[in-house]
């Protein structure tokens, strides 16, 4: 009986290395194609703490109208596949931003939207402020206090860029 159950483990193994490795090879071919449909499909959810919030409001709006390079807001998490953090991040508030990094799907993108986010802005010497690249990783930096919308749509541009031209889509859906 050990017996059969040794062997049945045995070729349960072998079949799934052999569809992984399937999968891999199928997939490979359409790793661009991947890369490009991902990078024209950033669905960022925004962390708003402080008051880059207004500015990137302003950048979905009619004048900029951002949802032209593939980028929509959603408010749901597990919809989203970037997270724009903009503002001063707490301690209290980093386990939230953790958590709502935890939800979203693979693969995932950060972006830190102002000098709060990058640095601590005004705030950078208080005991309660942390940094977000310090336990997420962040890819894009928008510098400004409070960045214009411009900065806000370079930085969805440079992700786009980074995504194609690191594979990062495609790496992540291969592994």
């Amino acid at each position: 009986m050990e017996i059969a159950i040794e062997i049945a483990n045995s070729i349960s193994n072998k079949i799934m290395r052999f569809t992984i490795k399937l999968v891999k090879r199928i997939l490979k071919p359409f790793s661009g194609m991947i890369d490009w449909a991902n990078s024209y499909s950033l669905w960022p959810v925004h962390f708003t703490t402080s008051c880059c919030g207004c500015e990137f409001a302003a950048t979905y709006d009619p004048r900029f109208d951002s949802e032209r390079y593939g980028s929509l807001p959603f408010t749901h998490v597990r919809d989203t596949n970037t997270i724009i953090i903009e503002g001063t991040i707490s301690k209290k508030m980093a386990k939230a931003l953790k958590v709502v990094y935890d939800q979203m799907p693979s693969p995932k993108y950060v972006i830190a939207m102002g000098a709060c986010a990058i640095d601590g802005g005004i705030f950078y010497n208080s005991y309660n402020v942390v940094k977000p690249r310090d336990f997420l990783p962040v890819e894009v930096y928008i510098p400004g206090c409070p960045p214009r919308p411009e900065a806000v749509e370079n930085a969805i541009l440079t992700m786009q860029r980074r995504i194609r031209e690191l594979r990062i889509a495609s790496k992540k859906v291969t592994e």
